[in-house]
């Protein structure tokens, strides 16, 4: 390698670099929330997951379920639904395509009964074909996309989390 080339890619490299910076790239940070500790209620794979975040991120204390009182706020699953519905079907009316969704839905609140984040609810959808010859194969991809699904949803209930304010 010559001087030049080497030269030439050290060029390149500081522009791209000065060029990222310039935009106001940034990496994600650790959300910063408006309470110091939070109590997680219920058992589900998306509130397992939430906690699990919620550590993860270290900037808030999970309380234990034992210890829920002592939480600045608290956080209600208020449900879980998952469902599918066949969006198409071939000339002998066999399923080839379906839509899987699932819909999670809670609220924040303070200990006092201050709703933070009223009950709602968030919705994902995925779609994914169907052959009966691989029944098991499908069932699996099912069980992915779904894990997929729960996955979003927890981000999602991180940056609405994020985004309280005040208490």
């Amino acid at each position: 390698m010559n001087s030049s080339s080497f030269l030439a890619r050290r060029t390149l490299l500081v522009a791209g670099a000065l060029t990222l910076a310039g935009c106001g790239f940034e990496l994600r940070k650790a959300p910063v929330f408006a309470f110091k500790s939070i109590a997680v209620n219920g058992g589900t794979v998306v509130v397992n997951l939430l906690r699990r975040n919620l550590q993860a991120a270290g900037t808030v204390i999970v309380v234990p379920a034992n210890e829920v009182q002592t939480a600045e706020v608290v956080f209600d699953m208020l449900g879980e639904d998952r469902g599918q519905r066949v969006v198409s079907t071939n000339s002998a009316g066999q399923v080839r395509e379906l839509e899987l969704q699932l819909t999670v839905r809670f609220r924040l609140r303070t200990q006092a009964g201050k709703e933070l984040i009223s009950a709602g609810e968030i919705q994902q959808r995925r779609d994914i074909t169907y052959n009966e010859t691989n029944a098991l194969a499908k069932e699996g991809e099912q069980q992915l996309l779904y894990r997929d699904m729960q996955g979003d949803i927890v981000q999602q209930i991180m940056r609405q989390l994020a985004a309280v304010k005040a208490l």
